[in-house]
C-alpha cells in the first residue's frame, strides 16, 4: 500500500499529491475589532489588551461616532466596541447604523438606566460598564459576541430587569404547561373577600413582554435628553455643578482619568480593571494625585476635583 503522502499516478500520466487526513488545518482568521472611544488613553489600553491575544486583531480606532461608522463600513469587523459619550456623533446615535454591519458592544462609564435601555433597544448586543469587569472577562465577552452570546455587566442587567418589570405588554400566546395561569384561577373568588384581605398579586412570568417597547425616537442631536446632568469628565457629575478649572492641579492625562474614577466612587481594584493596570500602579498614581491636590484622603481630593470643597480652600489646590 503506497504512503498517503506519496504522489499518485494520474490516469493522464500526471502526478497528483495525496493529502493526509492528519494534515494541519490553517488557523482560523483572527477576530477583527473596531474600538471607538473619545479618550485616547482608553483606546490605547483596549487596543493593547485585545491585540495581545492571538485570535483578536484591532483593525481600527475611532474617536467619535462618525469615525466609528466610517471605520466599520471600511473594515467590516466582527465586533465593534462603542463608547456612549463622544463629541460630535455620540455612540447612541451611531448605533442603528453600526448594527447593520457588525455586532456592537457598548463599553462605557455611562450607567444610567435610560441609556442602557435605549442602547439595547437600538440593537446593542452587550453593555459593559467600566469597573464591573476584568480584562479577561472583556476578552471573553468580545469572543462571545461574535458567537451571538450577549454580555451585560450588573448595572446593565439591572436596567434591563427594571425595563421588563415596569413596561406593560399585550398578552402573548399561552405558555406551555399552563405556566402563568395560576394567578387567574387561584384567586377567582377574591372579590368576595374583605378589602383588607385582598392578596397583592405580583407580576408573574406570563406578563413579561416579548420585545422592548419603543421609548420614542431619539435624534442624533439630542442624546442629552438621555443623560441628564452628565457630560464628559469635566462636566457635571451626579448633579453637582461643573468642576472648576483643573489645570492648576497639573495632573497628567492618566492621573486626571484616575481622579475622575475616584470621584465616581470606584475603589482601587475597580480602577485597575477599568484602566488595565495593576493595583500597585493605581496606588502610585493616587499618591501623586494627593500630593498635587494637597489632599490626605479620597473624599478631600474628590471634593477639590469636583469643586465642592467647603470653606475658603474650595477649588484651590
Amino acid at each position: 500500500m503506497p504512503d498517503q503522502t506519496t504522489p499518485q499516478a494520474h490516469p493522464g500520466g500526471r502526478q497528483t499529491p495525496s493529502h493526509s487526513p492528519f494534515e494541519a488545518l490553517a488557523p482560523p482568521a483572527p477576530l477583527r475589532v473596531v474600538v471607538a472611544d473619545d479618550n485616547p488613553v482608553v483606546r490605547a489600553g483596549l487596543t493593547a489588551l485585545l491585540s495581545g491575544r492571538e485570535d483578536i486583531s484591532v483593525v481600527a480606532e475611532a474617536a467619535d461616532g462618525r469615525q466609528a461608522c466610517e471605520a466599520t463600513h471600511r473594515h467590516r469587523p466582527d465586533v465593534v466596541l462603542l463608547d456612549v459619550r463622544m463629541p460630535g456623533v455620540d455612540g447612541i446615535s451611531a448605533l442603528p447604523y453600526l448594527v447593520r454591519i457588525a455586532p456592537v458592544v457598548m463599553l462605557t462609564y455611562s450607567r444610567e438606566q435610560e441609556i442602557v435601555q435605549e442602547a439595547l433597544r437600538r440593537g446593542a448586543n452587550g453593555y459593559l460598564v467600566h469597573g464591573e469587569f476584568t480584562a479577561d472577562q472583556l476578552v471573553a465577552a468580545v469572543r462571545d459576541i461574535r458567537r451571538g452570546r450577549p454580555h451585560l455587566t450588573p448595572t446593565a442587567a439591572g436596567a434591563l430587569l427594571a425595563q421588563l418589570r415596569r413596561s406593560p405588554a399585550p398578552p402573548g400566546p399561552p405558555l406551555p404547561e399552563g405556566l402563568g395561569q395560576e394567578n387567574a384561577t387561584a384567586y377567582d373568588n377574591s372579590a368576595s373577600l374583605p378589602s383588607h384581605t385582598h392578596p397583592q398579586q405580583p407580576s408573574l412570568v406570563g406578563n413579561l413582554p416579548s420585545t422592548f417597547p419603543s421609548s420614542g425616537h431619539t435624534s442624533a442631536e439630542n442624546l442629552s435628553q438621555l443623560q441628564p446632568n452628565v457630560g464628559q469628565s469635566s462636566s457635571a457629575v451626579n448633579g453637582r455643578p461643573a468642576a472648576p478649572d483643573r489645570s492648576r492641579y497639573r495632573l497628567s492625562t492618566r492621573e486626571a482619568e484616575i481622579m475622575d474614577l475616584i470621584a465616581s466612587g470606584m475603589n482601587n481594584q475597580q480602577i485597575a480593571a477599568a484602566c488595565f493596570i495593576s493595583e500597585k500602579t493605581v496606588k502610585n498614581h493616587i499618591n501623586r494625585i494627593f500630593a498635587k491636590l494637597h489632599s490626605t484622603s479620597r473624599s478631600e481630593a474628590a471634593a477639590k476635583w469636583l469643586g465642592t470643597a467647603p470653606g475658603p480652600g474650595r477649588g484651590v489646590g
